[in-house]
């Protein structure tokens, strides 16, 4: 079974993440990004968060990761001004799962 978690992103947002005992991979790009995902998706990672500036960019390599038990892969805010892509995903995974919104919609009728 995995047990190892990473992160993915610029150096400066996922730094802090090193101090508490998860595997840093820097990137700044969405290729660099993807090639990292694919990467980790066949090694013995439980969860790998990636920032979402960069998860945005490579939806289809996302996509595929979620076919797979593991890792789990989670979009996380970086950065000043997070762009809701993590939320949006995970209101979506939510909803293919049970078929309703019971997480967020409170928050959308805002």
């Amino acid at each position: 079974m995995p047990n190892k978690i990473a992160v993915i992103g610029d150096k400066d947002s996922v730094l802090a993440f090193k101090a508490v005992g998860v595997e840093v991979f820097d990137a700044t790009t969405a290729e660099q990004a993807a090639l990292l995902v694919k990467k980790l998706s066949v090694e013995r990672y439980a969860v790998v968060f990636i920032a979402e500036s960069l998860a945005e960019q490579i939806p289809e390599t996302l996509a595929k990761a979620k076919l797979q038990t593991y890792p789990a892969v989670v979009p996380v805010p970086t950065g000043v001004k997070p762009t809701g892509f993590g939320k949006q995903g995970i209101k979506s995974d939510v909803e293919k799962a049970i078929g309703v919104d019971v997480i967020f919609n409170k928050e959308d009728k805002q």
